[in-house]
């Protein structure tokens, strides 16, 4: 069977040899075709082989693909290839299951952002590729995303998001948990992010030297500023690789985390990692020893507090203390 990862693009490379009756297209050459397309698509060298391309082929011609029809010419020991029809080419086709099934696809992951005001739009723009690629919609709900729609500061997602692209300097109202009143700043900002269903934009005030977090639930309003803005050449990806959600602590290293995991709970952490570090270091009967390397942040250990009774923090000393002294607090709460 065809992989999904490029087809298309293997798909059109394809159509566009058949339909070219000023060469003879021979396997090596739809090969090396469909490899061009990929590089000259996504800059990827990972090509595909012989037997993808003959897979290609036969779904094309199924009917769950295309239906095409080709004529395959031999020419001494070898045979090209090329549409029985010089007219055809699958540009002129509807969609195919697949094609169907990836539109749907994309439809479901905007309707993720209906709830959000100011993407009104989505649901006119789902009606409408329903409509153009006659896909049948599904009359009851199968999927659920974890979106919250009324929790506060959803109203800027789309602000932030339109500032990010056109890098726009922001004037940022804001008021933090523990401020009394609200303060006024410059603010580059560069990438949105969520994390346990809540928003953060991170960008530049100019007033401190590391990147600054907000919680857009903490927004009180944003305008436009005159200023130039600050580009970031950061890579968010890797900027967030070593922490548990959003909180990057100043002067914080890497850490190397030693849990004990009971084995009652271990399938759950095993099945969603705390953090892409997680390796076990070594099963017993009854439990199994998990180590980590990461930064020590809020989220994590509001992660580990979660599995309060599961798992035991053997390294290092100065987390487990600080756990201790959480738990003690909230006893005395209660």
């Amino acid at each position: 069977m065809a992989t999904t990862k490029h087809a298309t693009i293997r798909y059109h490379a394809l159509d566009k040899c058949f339909r070219n009756r000023g060469r003879k297209y021979y396997m090596e050459d739809l090969i090396d075709a469909c490899n061009e397309a990929i590089y000259n698509f996504t800059g990827s060298e990972n090509g595909v082989k012989r037997r993808q391309v003959y897979d290609d082929i036969t779904f094309m011609e199924s009917e769950e693909g295309y239906g095409i029809e080709l004529e395959r010419i031999r020419d001494g020991r070898k045979v090209y290839m090329r549409y029985l029809d010089p007219n055809y080419s699958i540009k002129g086709e509807g969609l195919n299951e697949d094609e169907a099934q990836n539109i749907q696809e994309a439809i479901l992951t905007l309707s993720r952002f209906k709830g959000l005001p100011q993407f009104e739009w989505v649901h006119e723009m789902e009606m409408r590729l329903e409509s153009v690629f006659d896909i049948k919609r599904e009359d009851k709900q199968i999927i659920e995303f974890d979106q919250n729609p009324y929790l506060k500061g959803l109203e800027y997602v789309s602000e932030f998001y339109k500032a990010i692209s056109e890098q726009q300097v922001l004037e940022i109202t804001y008021q933090g948990f523990k401020q009394e009143c609200p303060t006024v700043f410059e603010f580059h900002p560069y990438f949105l992010k969520q994390y346990n269903s809540r928003w953060f934009v991170i960008g530049r005030n100019p007033a401190f030297e590391n990147l600054t977090h907000l919680a857009l639930d903490r927004v009180v309003e944003i305008n436009r500023s005159e200023s130039e803005f600050q580009i970031s050449n950061i890579d968010f990806e890797d900027y967030f690789e070593d922490v548990v959600g959003v909180t990057i602590p100043e002067g914080k290293d890497l850490e190397k985390i030693i849990l004990e995991v009971n084995n009652s709970a271990l399938p759950y952490i095993e099945s969603k990692p705390i953090h892409g570090s997680q390796k076990v270091r070594e099963r017993k009967n009854e439990t199994t020893i998990v180590e980590l390397e990461l930064i020590p942040n809020y989220e994590l250990k509001s992660v580990l507090l979660s599995y309060l009774g599961d798992i035991k923090v053997i390294e290092p000393l100065s987390l487990k203390e600080e756990l201790k002294k959480k738990l003690e607090k909230g006893i005395d709460n209660i």
